[in-house]
């Protein structure tokens, strides 16, 4: 016999177990607040623009093949840009001890969608000191660039600077939060079902019927002392008055 579920059966597991499912959801959310707030180091973030320049053809408009090579190119300034080469120098500049994995780690080189301006984003726990390292890596890129490709086409379109009061990029306490919101309701519903799935106790005609394969034909109805007790008073009380009628 196939057992089949209705959405009625759903319902009730969910009110049922409802308890179960919040509390789950509850401790989700609370914990990643905590973690977000007060255990992760909050990471600044700061960056820096650099124009690949166009070069104007012998009648004094900008030549499109060579805008297109310039736009090729830049592949290759993303990967100068974070090679030894030039976070070397870096590194050398800051004079803190940073190493080139570690500045590696933290730099990301892009361009902005099909233009021909680089950017150079850096994240640290010091908003100072991203936009220190975004800064000295454009500076030693565009110095490097003259003597790695013979070329000098690169100039900086915009240095990184430090806000009055700087927010970090992460971690999103309100994002980290809600997502630990859905996370948790989900697991907790589906710890519902899988208990609810486990449980093979039979507690009504219902359950009954269902692991026999056999129709119920009656119920016996559990009757507390109580309710006895009150039975017979009310039999005596009876008893009494029909005699004294009777008399």
């Amino acid at each position: 016999m196939e057992e089949t579920i209705s959405l009625k059966e759903l319902f009730q597991t969910i009110k049922k177990r409802i308890g179960l499912i919040l509390t789950i959801t509850i401790i989700a959310t609370t914990v990643s607040g905590l973690v977000s707030f007060f255990l992760l180091t909050p990471i600044y973030q700061s960056s820096t623009q650099l124009l690949v320049n166009q070069t104007k053809g012998e009648q004094g408009y900008y030549d499109v093949n060579q805008i297109r090579s310039n736009l090729e190119i830049i592949n290759t300034y993303n990967v100068i840009i974070k090679s030894p080469a030039v976070l070397e120098k870096v590194s050398d500049r800051l004079d803190s001890g940073a190493t080139v994995s570690s500045l590696n780690s933290k730099i990301t080189v892009g361009s902005e969608g099909n233009s021909q301006i680089l950017k150079i984003t850096v994240q640290d726990p010091d908003p100072i000191m991203a936009a220190k390292i975004a800064n000295i890596t454009a500076d030693v890129f565009q110095n490097e660039i003259i003597t790695l490709m013979n070329v000098d086409n690169v100039s900086v379109l915009s240095v990184a600077q430090v806000g009055d009061s700087p927010k970090p990029v992460k971690p999103q306490p309100a994002l980290n939060m809600a997502i630990a919101f859905v996370v948790g309701l989900m697991l907790g519903v589906g710890m519902a079902f899988l208990l609810e799935y486990l449980d093979n106790t039979v507690k009504n005609e219902q359950d009954l019927e269902k692991l026999l394969s056999l129709p119920v034909l009656g119920t016996i109805m559990v009757i507390d002392d109580s309710e006895i007790e009150e039975a017979r008073r009310n039999e005596r009380t009876a008893k009494v008055r029909g005699e004294t009628v009777g008399f």
